[in-house]
């Protein structure tokens, strides 16, 4: 049998030779002309003898009769899709949860309403305060702005999830029998272990689909020898399996994952067969589950105008607790439901199947960015197609191991994000957009503004420990009554927001949505440095277009979630606070628990009776919920995580695998993030600032 093709020539003009694969004597067909650009019906014709993957005979029974009208398509036949459930998340939550949910646009509104209110009372208060004393109260202003700061973005979210009004209808699909569309697999690589690319090949390999019907490309950016002899040695099991590598001039721009992409995309072209019908696409560690094509397909056959189908990014390495907020249990569970039910689906990068059409009209995948999955998706909703996000746990990868790697990958989505939104004009206008609806520009604007807003947010934060140490008051009235309601007003804003969290964060659970607030304050640093970097600083005043590089020199990974050969604690906490800039975290937590400190013994010293020294510290420093405590403890992560970061198992010991094949798939456990001691901490923190908030209300009644 001859080895796997290989390009004959290296450059991105090379085709690729048709190869003859011989089983029992049999050899394939002829390919199709490199001249013909269209997507053909078939990849190959069947081998003679040669059985392909088993279908889904077994749910034949499913689709005895026609599908519903909703499925119903010229070139969909009856029975070809079966409709196993009303909904595509049915196995992911329900019971009680899915009536809770259905209060969170009533909860958020109420939730919107009562924080509105409570904001206009404060204000009020002061200037009243002002016009009864004369004087002015510049800590109060200056609270007011932070605690707006602070707040914008979960008030963006409230708005946004009003929209949650709007069910999403999506039904569990599977597609039915051998008669069914050619893909392209693409799995894109670039340095990462042998060992974990082969992983996600091998389960792509093994997918519940006709072997004939698809091929899996490996686009090796990597260009590693030992990936393209084991995906030789592969190719006798699965002749539907190919290595390509393009060649990267330097100097020459080679649009790292995009450049890849779209050099698959003109490469298959010249495979036997031509190029198939649909395109997918997987991360080098994303490894699929077996019926991931038959899942995704049939919500881009239902619908000529879908473009793209993504199911949710999940994770078997997520570490007890997340620390980091790694996961995207949030986005994927909550945000990305809402955003798919008023057709805002985005791309997020693996596990998508899209339609050629779609990408031939947008004229593939856009180049210059950093975020090319949000980019693909928005263009093609620019020119009125359709985007869907189905939503079941399909395929399940790695976070990043390192606390160097997760800034890294954080920052670059949120510069490719911002990016992306500065050349469409942030969604509002311009012929990339022309076909968008009121929804999909308001989300293009939405989450790209959230990304800017986060140099806003920092800067807030300068000015918690200096109204502080000033002395000033933070709440200014000019009456015990005005205070009893500006406490009432406060509780009421504080309970419903609560309780609005509760119910919006059951899909994704509510220790991970507690999680994702925490991370927006302490991961805001990290992305306003690198967007101001980006996209204000010019290059000598250090502006550079990238992710979060580590300052200094790190001479060696600190391995820090292997309790074999993770460096000491002082070496972590050097590389925490000094290379990763982490002493600004530090810096903030300790000089706010200074200032409370040194304000508390100010009201002290000032007062004399025990409700002038309650009503000082209220006014000064402890005002309900405490958010002074809630910043402290979320940017205290980095610092808390240098001191304990998380142990992890070898990945290996995270799969169960296939002594014959050697497919892997994640245990049952581990895609599942473990409850640790850090979540109790933040709860029992959670706890304490809603008593005390409840506390000072009854106190409302009586001083």
């Amino acid at each position: 049998m001859k080895s796997i093709p290989i390009l004959s020539d290296p450059n991105a003009s090379s085709v690729w030779l048709p190869s003859v694969y011989r089983r029992s004597g049999v050899e394939s067909l002829s390919s199709t002309p490199a001249e013909s650009r269209s997507a053909t019906p078939s990849l190959y014709q069947t081998y003679h003898g040669y059985h392909t993957s088993q279908s889904h005979q077994s749910l034949a029974a499913l689709v005895s009769t026609p599908p519903s009208p909703t499925l119903s398509r010229e070139w969909v036949q009856p029975g070809s899709i079966a409709r196993l459930h009303n909904r595509d998340d049915a196995d992911i939550w329900k019971g009680w949860r899915r009536w809770i949910f259905r209060l969170v646009p009533f909860l958020t509104f109420t939730n919107t309403a009562l924080y509105l209110t409570y904001l206009g009372l404060r204000i009020a208060c002061v200037i009243l305060a002002q016009k009864a004393q004369g004087i002015t109260f510049p800590g109060a202003w200056i609270f007011i702005a932070i605690e707006i700061i602070v707040a914008i973005p979960s008030q963006m979210h409230n708005f946004w999830t009003m929209w949650a009004l709007k069910k999403r209808t999506r039904p569990k699909l599977r597609l039915i029998g051998n008669e069914v569309p050619t893909v392209d697999v693409f799995v894109t690589s670039c340095g990462e272990d042998d060992e974990v690319v082969l992983d996600t090949v091998r389960a792509v390999c093994e997918q519940d689909y006709p072997r004939d019907r698809f091929r899996v490309i490996l686009l090796d950016d990597g260009k590693s020898e030992r990936l393209e002899l084991a995906i030789g040695n592969l190719a006798m099991v699965y002749p539907n399996v190919f290595y390509m590598a393009r060649t990267k001039i330097p100097g020459v721009p080679h649009h790292f994952k995009s450049g890849n992409l779209n050099y698959g995309l003109d490469q298959v072209h010249n495979l036997p067969g031509g190029a198939g019908q649909f395109m997918a696409a997987l991360d080098a560690d994303m490894i699929p589950e077996q019926e991931w094509l038959r899942a995704v397909l049939p919500h881009l056959l239902a619908d000529p105008k879908m473009a793209l189908a993504c199911p949710p990014q999940l994770f078997y390495n997520t570490p007890p607790s997340d620390p980091l907020a790694q996961s995207l249990d949030f986005f994927v569970h909550v945000i990305e439901p809402i955003k798919d039910a008023l057709g805002v689906a985005w791309c997020t990068g693996s596990g998508y199947i899209v339609r050629r059409e779609a990408l031939d009209e947008i004229g593939n995948f856009p180049l210059g960015s950093l975020a090319e999955d949000v980019a693909t998706s928005t263009l093609m909703l620019g020119k009125g197609w359709k985007t869907a996000y189905v939503h079941e746990p399909l395929q399940f990868g790695t976070v990043p191991e390192d606390y160097g790697g997760h800034l890294k990958q954080r920052t670059r989505w949120a510069i490719g994000t911002v990016d992306t939104a500065f050349k469409m004009n942030f969604c509002l206008w311009g012929d990339s957009v022309r076909q968008m609806t009121t929804a999909q520009r308001f989300s293009g604007f939405l989450y790209a503004t959230l990304s800017l807003y986060t140099i806003l947010l920092t800067a807030s934060l300068f000015a918690i420990p200096i109204i502080l140490v000033w002395g000033k008051p933070l709440v200014a009235f000019a009456n015990y009554e005005q205070l009893r309601w500006l406490i009432r007003a406060c509780f009421a804003a504080t309970i419903s927001n609560r309780l609005c969290e509760f119910a919006l964060f059951i899909p994704a659970g509510y220790h991970t949505g507690q999680r994702g607030s925490r991370y927006q304050l302490w991961m805001s640093p990290y992305i306003a440095l690198c967007i101001v970097r980006a996209f204000l600083l010019p290059k000598w005043l250090g502006g550079q277009a990238q992710a979060f590089k580590p300052t200094g020199s790190l001479h060696s990974a600190l391995n820090e979630r292997d309790l074999k050969t993770r460096k000491n604690m002082f070496r972590r906490l050097w590389a925490v606070l000094f290379n990763y800039m982490a002493v600004f975290h530090l810096s903030f937590v300790y000089l706010t628990l200074v200032a409370v400190v040194l304000t508390s013994y100010r009201c002290f010293f000032w007062e004399s009776t025990a409700n002038g020294i309650i009503m000082c510290l209220l006014t000064h420093a402890f005002w309900p919920p405490l958010t002074f405590l809630f910043i402290c403890s979320s940017l205290w992560t980095p610092v808390s995580y240098a001191i304990d970061p998380p142990a992890m198992p070898d990945r290996e010991d995270l799969l169960k695998r296939d002594p014959k094949t050697g497919v892997a798939h994640p245990t049952r456990e581990s895609k599942k993030i473990a409850f640790g001691g850090q979540a109790i901490w933040f709860e029992l923190e959670y706890t304490v600032a809603t008593a005390f908030t409840a506390l000072v209300f009854v106190y409302s009644f009586i001083f």
